[in-house]
C-alpha cells in the first residue's frame, strides 16, 4: 500500500512540474493591426451621375418612364395597346378615366422608383372619392395615391398607405395644386415551391422627403374587398390606376426607376 501511495505522489509531482513548465512557455503575440488590414479596394462601385435638381433630370443609370413628351414606355392594361391618357404640353400627363389603368411595358423586381403627382386645384369630393389613384408595384401591391389634404378617410387607405394593410406613419400631403413626390424602394418577394412567401415583399416610401413607410412588410395582394392573398409571381409591371371616383383626375410627371 505504501509503495502505491508513493508512486501516485511521484506521478502527481511530475505532472505538476510538467504543467508548470507548459505555463511558463511563451508564444508570439497577435500581430498589431494596421489600417490597411480592414480595407478593400475592389470591386469599386459604378459611377452614377445624380439627377440635376434644377431640371428634375433622372440619375444616369435610371430607366426614364416618362420624359414629359409621350407615354411610349406604357400600355393600356385593358387592351395592351397604346396608353391613352392625356399628355399635356407642360411635361405632365393626366389620368383618362374612360381608358382604364395603364402599365409599364417593362417588368421589374427590386427597384427604386421616383414619381411625382398632383391633385388639381378646386377638386371636390371627400373620403376616397377625392383625387384617387394608385401605384401598383409588380401589378400586385398598391401604394395609395389620394388627396389626403384636410380629407379624412380610413387610415390604411389614405395617401402613402399600403392599401388596406399599412397606414402611413404621418400625413405629409401638400394642398391641391402643389406637386407631391414619392420615392419608393421596393424588394420583391421570394417564393417557396408551394407558392408561399419565403421572403415577403417589403417597401419603404418617402413622401415629400419624409419617411412614411419604413421597410414595411407587405403581407399579400392589396384587395379592395377581402383580405390579402399570396399569389406566386415573377417580375411584374408598374400599374397606374384610373379610379372610378367622380372627382377631377390627377396628373403625373418625372417618373423614373432604377433596378436594384
Amino acid at each position: 500500500m505504501k509503495n502505491n501511495v508513493l508512486r501516485t505522489g511521484m506521478i502527481l509531482l511530475v505532472s505538476c512540474a510538467g504543467l508548470s513548465s507548459f505555463a511558463q512557455k511563451t508564444y508570439p503575440e497577435p500581430e498589431k493591426m494596421k489600417p490597411g488590414m480592414s480595407e478593400f479596394w475592389l470591386p469599386q462601385p459604378d459611377v452614377v451621375t445624380p439627377g440635376d435638381i434644377r431640371t428634375n433630370s433622372a440619375p444616369s443609370d435610371a430607366i426614364v418612364l416618362f420624359d414629359g413628351k409621350d407615354l411610349s414606355a406604357w400600355e393600356s392594361v385593358r387592351t395592351k395597346g397604346a396608353a391613352e391618357w392625356i399628355v399635356n404640353g407642360d411635361g405632365t400627363f393626366t389620368v383618362n378615366k374612360e381608358k382604364g389603368d395603364i402599365q409599364t411595358k417593362q417588368s421589374f423586381e427590386n427597384f427604386q422608383l421616383h414619381i411625382e403627382w398632383c391633385v388639381p386645384t378646386g377638386i371636390t369630393g371627400e373620403n376616397q372619392a377625392r383625387g384617387n389613384s394608385g401605384i401598383h408595384l409588380q401589378g400586385k401591391y398598391e401604394v395609395q395615391v389620394l388627396d389626403s389634404y384636410v380629407n379624412e378617410t380610413y387610415a390604411n387607405g389614405q395617401a402613402g398607405s399600403i392599401y388596406k394593410q399599412s397606414r402611413p406613419l404621418v400625413n405629409v400631403m401638400r394642398k391641391p395644386g402643389e406637386w407631391n413626390v414619392y420615392d419608393i424602394i421596393y424588394t420583391a418577394p421570394v417564393f417557396r415551391e408551394d407558392g408561399t412567401y419565403r421572403i415577403p415583399p417589403s417597401v419603404t416610401v418617402i413622401h415629400n422627403g419624409v419617411v412614411i413607410q419604413n421597410n414595411t412588410t407587405i403581407i399579400g395582394t392589396t384587395e379592395y374587398i377581402g383580405f390579402p392573398k399570396v399569389e406566386k409571381h415573377g417580375a411584374g409591371p408598374l400599374v397606374l390606376q384610373s379610379h372610378g371616383d367622380p372627382s377631377d383626375p390627377i396628373s403625373f410627371r418625372n417618373i423614373w426607376i432604377r433596378t436594384l
